[in-house]
Formats: structure tokens, C-alpha cells, sequence
């Protein structure tokens, strides 16, 4: 990785495009050295995908729920646990995480009956112990570009390989 990268990376999340066009007059790189560098990012695995964006309350998805999830302790019940915890519909991130919860798990709904699934089907999992759920009352914050919460100089110095 190294700061040409960075920049078309970042310049992908700020112009939310992947156009090597778009990216390259932003960036002053040249639009073919562009092109190949978001085809070997994606290559590599950095770059995943084309998505678009989507706003979810927009869409209908307007009740986010934030769950911490207990779970048995068991060899492997991270990977168990939370592939189970994945597969729930509407279900969008599943982290495990160190301390006192095992899982943290946010998911977008669209109304309390989804919300009162998603809830049994948390219990439906014979490993969960113990679940503690948040209603989202008002979004402050959803970038959905992680890289542009940093500043490009931030970027360079803590991702570039130095070799």
C-alpha cells in the first residue's frame, strides 16, 4: 500500500464513485494509473465491491437496534455463535468483542414486528444467554466511508508499507 493508493481510496469514499475519471481529476493521478490501481486493490481484497449506497430510513429501514449479546463460552463459539447471529434477517453487522459482552449486533428494521422477530430469533440460539437491546432514537453519525474520517496525512502514515 502506499500513498497513491490511499488517495484513490479516499477519493472513491469522498466522491462516492469508483469512476477512474471522476478519481483521477480529484486526485491529479493519471486516469489509466487509477484504473489499475482499483483493479489490483480489488485484486488484493481492499477494494470489495461496486455498491451503491443506500439510505436506509429513506427505504424504509428506519429503526436501527443496537444488541449486546452474552453467549456461552465453548471452544470456537465466536466463529459459531456469530455466523448464527450473521444469518438473522436484517441483521447488518456482527462484531465479538473482549469484555464483559460477547457480541455487539446492530441491525435496520423497518417496525416493531421486525424488531420482535429479530429479538426471538436472538433467543432461538441455544448458545445466547443473555441479550440487552438499544433503539436508536437519532442517528448523529453514519459515514458509511470509514476513510473519510481521517485525514489523508493520518491515512498515509499509519497504512503505507515503508519497505
Amino acid at each position: 500500500m502506499d500513498e497513491r493508493s490511499i488517495r484513490i481510496l479516499q477519493a472513491i469514499a469522498t466522491l462516492k464513485t469508483g469512476s477512474p475519471d471522476e478519481i483521477a481529476a480529484h486526485t491529479d493521478i493519471p486516469k489509466s494509473t487509477v484504473h489499475y490501481r482499483i483493479t489490483k486493490l480489488k485484486e488484493e481484497g481492499i477494494v470489495l465491491d461496486d455498491l451503491f449506497d443506500v439510505d436506509l430510513e429513506k427505504l424504509g429501514l428506519e429503526i436501527t437496534v443496537i444488541t449486546e449479546v452474552i453467549a456461552e463460552y465453548d471452544e470456537q463459539y465466536h466463529t459459531q455463535v456469530g455466523e448464527k447471529l450473521a444469518e438473522i434477517e436484517g441483521v447488518n453487522q456482527v462484531y465479538f468483542t473482549m469484555g464483559e459482552t460477547d457480541f455487539v449486533v446492530i441491525a435496520h428494521l423497518a417496525d416493531r414486528e421486525m424488531v420482535h422477530r429479530l429479538i426471538s430469533d436472538y433467543e432461538s440460539i441455544n448458545e445466547v444467554v443473555r441479550t440487552s437491546s438499544q433503539f436508536v432514537v437519532e442517528t448523529v453519525k453514519n459515514e458509511p466511508h470509514p476513510l473519510n474520517d481521517f485525514e489523508l496525512e493520518t491515512l498515509v502514515e499509519t497504512t503505507v508499507d515503508l519497505d
